[in-house]
């Protein structure tokens, strides 16, 4: 029977002709088929992705050079493009949209050989932290389910929790894709923002958007980098730097030794407190391997939530306002003779609740009376937060830090008030106010059998130190 561990391993296999393109294709559609009750994928690309491994067989065979994905099952969360198949970002206002054009990471995917299988479940434009935002119902977590598996991008993690894909590509604006890779035990990676193009990438907040990955091993989430990395004369806002090889990176194994936590991230009230003794023991650990770990005072901790949701609810605001039932997306089919109701009526059957509320908050903080009283305040606790930033990666390789405060919660349990939702997001919206890569690793398992893990974080643009940290977190934890 087909069993996934590594990419290299499976190219191996490929090689040594123990395995084919085809029978890995059979696999993952079988997998998708058997979890459908998952909810994670919106819609399979069988023929397609079938038509792909036979092609990629047949080019193997004939002596052709194998691509750096060759023949690697990639599910894709819907809001990236890809041209001539359906994206809809959750959402009943961009139903049976279909893409007019490709992301340039999901092109690069393909340029190298990989198969992307399907589009898969998300808290409706990348909006929750839960994933029971979607228009197309929640996903729910394989390893319980009636648990949420975290979001936005909870069905891409969930396709690598339950092996329906070998790779899925999420996208992460304040945490989603560490925190429901925390929530589903496995590899989260948010890499610096601009280390990879967002063109074809549907906007939450532009500022704050980054495409990030989901593995089994931190080698495949380095490979997958290498490959979609790098400029995009598509996107402004995308990274001049040169691609650094992060495999070469991984076996030269020089792990970074100077870490760093914020005191008060351990100290927080919602922590729950097993999670708390896990990672403190794991630090007491850390320091007994002759690594220097300091405790560093952190006041901002509380501004990071308000800060957060202040600029990119204000961002989402004026991104999501193209969506009008006009140029494209859902139109209500009532008669309507005014224009502005048209919009109204358009745009309140098309967004649910969540997007909704995100909206009318972003309108609010931008509006005359109120934008330097919230909007400008907050522009101001992030440049704090940057300025913070730059002068502890001055001293420290790395920052630690619990991914989530709790594991894996009920479905339905946080939907009382917005505010218990997004205390969810407390450790994981730092990386993103000020830009830097960071990733979630399934360290821990909490005494009710679920996983969590822990959130690693660097300088901006030090993806090499910060997965070489990572994979010498992981290698440890199995020895």
């Amino acid at each position: 029977m087909f069993r996934f561990h590594s990419i290299k391993d499976y190219h191996t296999a490929l090689i040594a002709e123990q395995v084919t393109c085809i029978q890995a294709v059979n696999f993952y559609l079988d997998q998708i088929s058997a979890h459908a009750d998952l909810n994670a994928f919106l819609e399979v690309f069988a023929e397609e992705a079938m038509a792909a491994a036979q092609s990629l067989d047949s080019s193997r065979a004939k002596g052709d050079a194998m691509g750096k994905l060759h023949g690697v099952v990639i599910g894709i969360k819907d809001v990236l493009c890809y041209q001539g198949h359906k994206v809809s970002a959750a959402s009943k206002i961009l139903e049976n949209y279909t893409a007019a054009y490709t992301a340039s990471a999901v092109q690069a995917l393909i340029d190298e050989g990989a198969i992307i299988i399907g589009r898969q479940n998300c808290d409706e434009f990348a909006m929750g932290s839960s994933n029971e935002n979607s228009a197309y119902g929640p996903v729910k977590n394989a390893l319980d389910n009636t648990r949420v598996p975290g979001g936005s991008s909870g069905g891409s993690a969930v396709s690598i929790q339950a092996q329906l894909c070998m790779i899925s590509i999420g996208s992460d604006t304040g945490g989603s894709v560490r925190q429901p890779a925390d929530f589903c035990g496995v590899i989260g990676l948010k890499p610096s923002y601009g280390r990879i193009s967002r063109y074809g990438l549907i906007a939450y907040a532009s500022s704050f958007d980054q495409i990030g990955i989901f593995s089994t091993t931190i080698a495949d989430a380095a490979l997958v980098l290498e490959v979609m990395a790098g400029a995009d004369e598509f996107d402004s806002t995308v990274s001049q730097q040169p691609v650094p090889s992060y495999t070469k990176a991984l076996a030269a194994n020089n792990v970074p030794k100077k870490i760093a936590y914020f005191k008060e991230t351990l100290e927080h009230p919602g922590l729950d407190p097993e999670m708390k003794t896990k990672t403190l023991a794991y630090i007491t650990d850390l320091k007994e391997k002759g690594f220097e770990v300091d405790a560093i005072d952190f006041s901002l901790l509380s501004f990071l939530v308000p800060t957060y949701y202040v600029l990119t609810t204000a961002e989402a605001s004026s991104n999501l306002s193209r969506f009008d039932g006009i140029k494209f997306g859902h139109r209500t089919k009532e008669t309507l003779d005014d224009l502005t109701e048209l919009y109204k009526k358009s745009r309140t059957e098309g967004f649910g609740e969540e997007v909704q509320r995100r909206i009318l908050l972003g309108t609010f903080v931008l509006s005359a009376g109120y934008f330097d009283a919230y909007f400008t305040k907050a522009q101001q606790v992030r440049q704090k937060l940057v300025d913070l930033t730059n002068t502890l990666f001055a001293s420290y390789d790395i920052l630690i830090s619990p991914t989530v405060p709790t594991p894996a919660f009920k479905l339905g349990e946080n939907n009382h008030t917005p505010t218990e939702m997004f205390l969810a997001d407390i450790y994981t919206v730092y990386a993103n106010l000020v830009g830097i890569p960071a990733i979630s690793i399934p360290l821990f398992t909490h005494s009710n059998g679920l996983p969590f893990g822990l959130q690693i974080m660097s300088a901006g643009f030090n993806e090499t130190g910060l997965l070489s940290f990572a994979a010498n977190a992981m290698d440890s934890r199995k020895a």
